[in-house]
């Protein structure tokens, strides 16, 4: 399965396909005619506690990983109606996080990819 991410402060595109917001909270100061989301799973994101604990500390990130995909393993219904939707065709997961390198949707692309 191929996932592809991208920043929802991007311009969206028609080679995005389906959009899907994958962060618990709604990006600041976008409305919802700019991101063009088409489907927010909030509830594949990190929980509330491992969101605030990680900060998006680099230092955190091994750690940060590990107890995300034990909440993804925890979590198989969201898991599987994502993967449904990216079954569906063309699908780009959106995120908000500015450190396009440490966040929760690499981590979940890396998850979904190695299921």
């Amino acid at each position: 399965m191929k996932v592809v991410l991208k920043r929802v402060y991007e311009p969206p595109s028609d080679a995005d396909g389906t959009r899907i917001l994958v962060d618990r909270l709604w990006p600041r100061g976008l409305s919802k005619d700019k991101a063009r989301v088409d489907l927010w799973l909030k509830e594949i994101a990190p929980t509330t506690e491992l969101r605030q604990w990680f900060g998006h500390d680099p230092q955190k990130w091994a750690e940060f990983q590990r107890r995300y995909r034990a909440e993804l393993e925890a979590n198989p219904e969201t898991v599987s109606t994502l993967k449904d939707a990216l079954s569906k065709g063309p699908a780009t997961l959106v995120y908000g996080a500015r450190d396009e390198t440490h966040n929760d949707a690499v981590v979940l692309a890396a998850y979904l990819t190695a299921s």
